[in-house]
């Protein structure tokens, strides 16, 4: 089985890039199964509905988010309506929407989607640690295949996740910095692992928003209206090889890919 996951979508370049460059590399690397996360996808925070539902059109069989999921309000009247758009598990009870998933594959298989979100310089949320044994818990009464979206800010809680998980599941991927890091590989136990899987959007700005507006905002400390890079757009992800009979991972490859202007 082989898993591409695209790095958090920003905005509208994001998504044309998901919507023109994705046809062609699931035919070209024969992609079994498609993750991506969407908590920036519309306008650069948040998600709506009408995006959701162009995702699916795109041939994205799992949504994952983080804590920007619930900046558009009005995701809380819907997100109850789409099982495959996830929010983290680790969320505290009462929360709507749902922290995993278990979907068909080709061929018969089934996969896993769970996804968590970090503490470290985030807000306050349940332990992704514990929250992630129950779920892969349930998960694993249904699949061996088990891949996760740990949206987090520091590198070094992503790292320990990834070694707590080893052997566990599939996968441990880290999305919310936007920045693709260059230390993927397979733990000792078969866990796939990555710090960060980079950002699907405009890349002549920072981390996807007009780099003039953020420059302003770090001289001079003043609130102003953060609005999307346009220029450089980029398709950035990981693609990862599955031995689907038990789960672990055989190969984990880092994807960028180039839309012209």
């Amino acid at each position: 089985m082989r898993i591409l996951f695209i790095g958090d979508i920003v905005g509208k370049p994001g998504r044309r890039a998901v919507r023109e460059l994705l046809p062609q590399l699931v035919a070209e690397r024969s992609v079994d199964f498609v993750i991506a996360n969407c908590e920036n996808a519309a306008a650069g925070f948040g998600v709506t509905r009408e995006v959701v539902e162009d995702l699916y059109g795109y041939r994205v069989d799992v949504l994952t988010s983080g804590n920007h999921v619930w900046d558009k309000r009005e995701v809380i009247d819907f997100i109850d309506d789409y099982e495959t758009l996830l929010r983290p598990a680790n969320y505290p009870d009462g929360v709507p929407g749902h922290g995993s998933i278990v979907m068909p594959a080709s061929g018969g298989r089934y996969i896993g989607v769970l996804n968590l979100v970090g503490r470290v310089f985030m807000p306050a949320v349940d332990c992704p640690f514990r929250i992630a044994e129950r779920e892969i818990e349930k998960i694993k009464r249904k699949t061996p295949v088990v891949f996760v979206d740990f949206h987090a800010e520091a590198t070094s809680e992503k790292q320990a996740l990834s070694w707590f998980l080893d052997g566990k599941v599939t996968a441990v991927v880290g999305t919310h910095t936007h920045v693709q890091t260059a230390d993927e590989g397979i733990r000792p136990g078969g866990t796939a692992y990555i710090t960060d899987a980079g950002m699907t959007g405009p890349f002549d700005s920072v981390i996807g928003t007009r780099k003039e507006a953020i420059l302003e905002r770090f001289l001079h400390q003043i609130p102003n209206r953060f609005d999307v890079a346009k220029r450089d757009v980029r398709l950035q992800g990981v693609l990862i090889d599955v031995d689907e009979s038990n789960g672990r991972a055989l190969k984990i490859e880092r994807v960028s890919l180039h839309m012209e202007d």
